[in-house]
């Protein structure tokens, strides 16, 4: 159960990041014995793999500040985040069943299947709420919110992999946000439309 919290929070963080839980669970997998990799996903770890990572993120990092072009970057990473929810939804349970986890042992199409949809649902909210806020803002708030969704997405990593039991407290947090902030945008959508 806690391997599947720890997938979950991973594709979760993939949603907002694809890079940051592949480089968390690598660097992780690398440096410490707090996760095992199997041999299928061994190369996370990898010191190569690491590093294109690293580059990947810092140009993530950067594309995802920049009004509009932040938009573009959400369009090409619609298929990179899920991927990556996959691949970590999958890294960790195949590393819980290294633990003797037997559940997700039967179906480990399963694990690729709710990873990717659970951060294909999570990129859909960020990519439908960020032309939003970039037009509310006049681009302002586009490093803003860019930052937040970077250190959320590196929070949950963390959560995720040393404190799964909290991934759904977590998870809740970032749905009430979402749908917060969901309210507030439509409330300004319908003040401007309505006549002064």
């Amino acid at each position: 159960m806690l391997a599947a919290l720890t997938g979950l929070g991973l594709s979760t963080a993939a949603g907002l990041n694809a890079y940051i839980p592949l480089l968390v669970v690598g660097l992780i997998a690398n440096f410490t014995d707090q996760l095992r990799l199997p041999q299928e996903f061994a190369w996370l770890s990898n010191g190569w793999v690491l590093g294109i990572i690293g580059v990947l993120l810092l140009a993530e990092f950067v594309l995802d500040k920049v009004p509009v072009v932040d938009s573009v970057n959400d369009m090409i990473q619609t298929v990179v985040r899920p991927v990556s929810g996959g691949v970590v939804f999958s890294a960790t349970e195949a590393a819980a069943r290294l633990d003797g986890s037997t559940w997700m042992s039967h179906n480990p199409w399963l694990s690729w299947v709710l990873g990717i949809g659970i951060a294909l649902a999570v990129h859909v909210m960020k990519t439908t709420a960020r032309p939003v806020v970039n037009a509310s803002t006049a681009g302002v708030g586009a490093p803003v919110v860019s930052t937040v969704e970077d250190a959320g997405a590196l929070g949950m990593s963390l959560i995720a992999i040393f404190l799964p039991v909290l991934v759904i407290v977590a998870v809740a947090v970032l749905a009430l946000f979402a749908w917060w902030a969901t309210r507030k945008i439509r409330r300004r959508r319908a003040l401007r439309r309505s006549p002064a």
